[in-house]
């Protein structure tokens, strides 16, 4: 399964994109270096904080890796809901001695000064997540010598994203941590998205550009089966999470494997989308109520978030974690990807010896 994408690492292991400080460049450089492809996530920074994460990251690697983008969101018509949800908050502002979050505070993360820096100073990938850019931007990357991939929850946005000219597509199952990728949100919170491996399927039959995986993926056995399903490559993230190069706050790599945090669920509690993770207090006692949002609910929370984590108060964090978070590894990023590559390796192994059969 060859690809000018696929070409640029060793290993079908591509780590994902975790906004909010956890994707950090020792963790991309390691990855990298390992021979799977790391990437940076430019969600809630600057342009020019993205930047300087880009030169520290080559810094510290020649091989290829990717930045993540966040795609402008259209206005959201309905304030009185942010507000009654504010309102509710007012006991965990309280509680944490802070202030919530002014929910006007951008819509657009920086985009157009983000895509400035990108043409400017090339990087080998690029990927955009809640919606497609417009063919002229997929060509303008391509023109400066980079390859983009967009995220797709379905085969209707897969299509999408192949009509606009990227030159991969990431699908992510309802399994996956952090925020679904969808391009309009329209999802509900009960986990009646798609499944990984059915996607895969859909998608390999709706079009014909290479598909990354991605969703629970912990394991080098799932990789090889969303290979044998007609991926390309896997995304993990959740599994990176956990590594000692990880930027998260050590609260919410512990959580991971902690019995306290049985469980996952999607939810708009602490942004507004839907996105996975761990059940905590938060979680339970405002994912009801919060209003779709996004991003005044996260710059409504963001404080409080903040707080919580600098109490100590995993109960108050967004925890975000995929559905095989108790599969997660203390492994340092480097020897992550070669384990999963000898898992996947041994897979596929057996999978053949079993068809010679």
């Amino acid at each position: 399964m060859s690809s000018a994408l696929t070409d640029l690492f060793t290993y079908p292991i591509v780590q994902a994109p975790m906004a909010g400080g956890v994707s950090v460049p020792q963790l991309a450089a390691a990855v990298s270096e390992a021979g799977g492809l790391g990437f940076l996530a430019a969600g809630y920074k600057t342009a020019d904080g993205m930047y300087q994460e880009i030169k520290q990251l080559r810094s510290l690697t020649g091989r290829p890796f990717g930045v993540n983008l966040f795609m402008p969101q259209p206005e959201y018509a309905e304030s009185g809901a942010v507000e009654v949800y504010a309102h509710q908050l007012a006991g965990e502002a309280a509680w944490y001695e802070t202030e919530l979050g002014d929910p006007d505070s951008g819509r657009d993360d920086g985009y157009d000064a983000k895509l400035a820096v990108l043409l400017d100073n090339p990087v080998p990938v690029v990927s955009f997540h809640f919606g497609v850019p417009s063919r002229d931007v997929l060509d303008s990357l391509r023109r400066a010598g980079t390859l983009t991939l967009v995220t797709a929850t379905t085969a209707e946005e897969a299509l999408a994203v192949e009509g606009a000219g990227a030159d991969a597509v990431i699908a992510q199952g309802v399994e996956a941590g952090g925020h679904q990728g969808a391009h309009r949100d329209v999802q509900e919170t009960d986990g009646s998205g798609i499944g990984l491996l059915s996607l895969i399927a859909q998608v390999r039959e709706t079009v014909s550009i290479p598909i990354v995986a991605a969703g629970g993926i912990m394991r080098g056995s799932q990789i090889t089966a969303a290979r044998a399903a007609g991926a390309s490559a896997a995304q993990l993230g959740t599994a990176f999470l956990a590594t000692p190069e990880s930027g998260a706050n050590a609260l919410h790599k512990q959580a991971l494997t902690n019995p306290l945090y049985a469980r996952t669920e999607l939810t708009r509690a602490f942004s507004g989308r839907p996105a996975r993770g761990l059940v905590n207090r938060f979680l339970r006692e405002h994912g009801p109520y919060a209003p779709a949002a996004y991003p005044e609910v996260h710059h409504l929370t963001a404080p409080l978030r903040k707080a919580a984590a600098k109490a100590g108060d995993a109960q108050g964090m967004a925890l975000w974690a995929g559905q095989g978070h108790r599969m997660a590894r203390d492994l340092p990023a480097g020897q992550l990807v070669e384990v999963l590559a000898a898992e996947a390796e041994a897979a596929t192994t057996a999978l053949s010896q079993g068809g010679a059969r």
